[in-house]
């Protein structure tokens, strides 16, 4: 039975708020940006042309003349390509600066002309232009939904509520990007370091002509051997492919140290590490200019109001916006992340807004917990006022009630991107919403039960199962890699990871309880323990595990005993959840309880010892082959 939506008290509905209704709606969904235009398409064309086109391109050799040092247009190049591709996704504009900073760079070095030439280039400048239309036809999109918005809501304008001009965007962005450039300005320091380094010394040594005699690896790592003045050098070598047996290269030789002068030195390390933090921390600092300045936006003056309704998805948190004429919910017309915004009134409630703000907390946290459980209901569909211009790519402000119980109002702000509901997404929405495979009442556990002399038996199925084979798979080819490494750190995994694994894949294979008249028989990976009726406080299950609480003793859990989000996903009651709910009922029903005393056959081995004795004897297999 559909319930109406949850209303908003009347003294918090601006006056001359215009009803968001469905024809407005669709005329604002008509506007938004066509499939086409999905970022995902001219993403894909960018990188896989891009990739192509990098692989295609001739790489100078390294010489004396030209050594391979530190290329630092080139690094800086990549770190334009790589951010334009995240903006492509994330910020239009940017994304088309950064095009236009490419393109630049393209038409110098390598020219339109001569691209015509060759198929890669071509195919990068047909991707490049096809991401640029569909980045103009995003923000012209955007320009039409704000104007049929404007042209919806009216002349009304309001200011933000007083807790929403408090909330502030862009703060963790800002302190993530400080430290990721803090990390490449230092790898920079580094390359520079590694660069003075070799200058200073080759300065004062003496360049020789020397011949390639041999070129071999050594663990991965590739050397090539030169004789120069009747000595014999080994160097490392990034492209061995320069350095062809019989060749002349010329060695920077000053006493006991030499280099090759084609590669004075190695600072790749450092440079990957540079590229990784300028890129991200960037990207990061415009995250955060950019949700600033959309929050600052929001304060400058007078919002369009509209009445809307709006719901949370019940799993990602989403917030949903649906016309005011649509009390089911059928159909969204957009979503954003948001969080909820205070007022800062600390001087006058500050002991007040402590102790509400704690029960805030734990409120949170037992809906958290309710939800990972699946016990929390769907959130209900809420009147609210959407304060601001919605677009794609905007920044929104909306007052709505918290939950039906005490009705209490709340200001929540928009922490990502409008959306459009995009045709599809809307079905996928319900879909969520709709309960998956819901579980039984009480009542029907119980009258599905019927009494029986015999023990009772739950045992691990094929999806527990099918989880320990896949531990058992990961633990012997961890096994393996850390041996085939040889004496190393990676044999301090095998001390902290397999005594887990092992208990993992013995529990998942084989756990096992057994309810007799006496109590239950709980199967682990080590033992069997015995639990009486009447210590038994309650059965329950969480975390991928059984959990039976006692009144005098430790609880008994074993984990892990399947994978109920999987058993959901392919339609299936979660085989763990009906064990718990199964014992439960019979310690609430004694009448439902075995006659009889589980014999020891019934009571279940573990299989922990046993598979002790496996692992030891794969480690032996895997030293005596490799």
């Amino acid at each position: 039975m559909n319930r109406p939506p949850l209303p908003l008290p009347a003294e918090h509905i601006p006056p001359g708020t215009v009803e968001w209704r469905t024809p407005d709606a669709e005329r604002w969904l008509a506007a938004a940006p066509a499939r086409w235009a999905h970022p995902l398409w001219a993403l894909s064309a960018l990188a896989v042309s891009l990739i192509w086109y990098i692989a295609a391109a001739p790489v100078a050799p390294c010489t004396s003349a030209a050594p391979c040092g530190t290329d630092w247009l080139g690094l800086g190049t990549a770190v334009v390509v790589l951010l334009t591709l995240y903006w492509v996704w994330r910020q239009p504009r940017l994304a088309l600066a950064g095009l236009a900073v490419t393109l630049t760079g393209f038409a110098v070095e390598s020219g339109f002309t001569s691209a015509l030439g060759e198929p890669s280039a071509l195919a990068f400048l047909a991707a490049a232009a096809f991401a640029t239309a569909g980045l103009v036809h995003r923000l012209a999109a955007a320009g039409r939904q704000r104007a049929r918005l404007l042209e919806a809501a009216g002349p009304v304008g309001e200011p933000l509520p007083a807790a929403a001009r408090t909330f502030r965007r862009g703060r963790l962005s800002f302190v993530l990007a400080a430290l990721l450039l803090g990390v490449a300005g230092f790898g920079c320091m580094q390359v520079q370091q590694a660069a003075d380094a070799y200058e200073e010394r080759a300065a004062a040594a003496t360049q020789l002509p020397g011949r390639v005699t041999a070129l071999e690896q050594d663990d991965d790592i590739d050397l090539v051997t030169v004789e120069a003045d009747g000595r014999t050098h080994r160097f490392e070598t990034a492209f061995p492919e320069d350095f062809p047996v019989d060749s002349r290269v010329d060695v920077v030789v000053d006493g006991d140290w030499s280099a090759l002068a084609a590669e004075p030195y190695d600072a790749t390390g450092w440079e990957l590490l540079v590229l990784v933090g300028s890129v991200a921390g960037l990207a990061f600092l415009a995250n955060g200019v950019d949700g600033r300045t959309r929050a600052l936006r929001l304060r400058r003056g007078p919002l369009p109001v509209l009445h809307v309704l709006v719901r949370e998805d019940h799993e990602d948190g989403r917030t949903w916006v649906f016309a005011a004429d649509d009390p089911h919910g059928l159909r969204p017309i957009l979503h954003f992340h948001s969080l909820y915004a205070f007022e800062d009134d600390e001087d006058e409630h500050e002991e007040e807004d402590d102790v509400d703000g704690d029960d805030a907390a734990v409120i949170e946290l037992d809906r958290i917990k309710k939800i990972l459980k699946g016990e929390d209901p769907p959130p209900p569909l809420r009147e609210a006022v959407l304060y601001g211009v919605p677009y794609t790519g905007a920044e929104v402000v909306f007052v709505t009630v918290d939950d039906e119980d005490d009705l209490a109002v709340s200001v929540q702000c928009s922490t990502t991107a409008v959306k459009p509901a995009v045709p599809g997404l809307a079905e996928r929405a319900s879909r969520r919403r709709a309960p998956k495979n819901p579980q039984p009442s009480h009542d029907e556990i119980t009258a599905g039960m019927t009494p029986m002399a015999g023990p009772r038996v739950w045992s691990a199925h094929g999806v527990s199962r099918g989880v320990g084979l896949g531990l058992l798979l990961v633990q012997g080819g961890g096994i393996w890699a850390a041996f085939d490494d040889g004496p190393s750190w990676h044999w301090l995994w095998l001390v902290v990871s397999v005594p887990w694994l092992v208990t993992a894949v013995a529990t998942a294979l084989a756990w096992r309880i057994t309810a007799d008249r006496d109590g239950l028989w709980v199967t682990g990976a080590w033992r069997v323990r015995r639990v009486p009726w009447t210590e038994i406080l309650s059965v329950r299950h969480s975390d991928d595990g059984i959990r039976v609480e006692r009144a005098t003793n430790s609880p008994v859990g074993i984990s892990p005993t399947g994978w109920p989000w999987l058993e959901r996903r392919l339609g299936r009651e979660p085989h763990a959840v009906r064990t718990a709910q199964e014992l439960r009922t019979l310690l609430l029903k004694p009448e439902l309880r075995p006659l009889e005393e589980a014999p020891t056959g019934q009571q279940g081995m573990p299989v922990g010892p046993p598979l002790v004795a496996l692992t030891v004897l794969w480690g032996v297999a895997v030293l005596l082959l490799l």
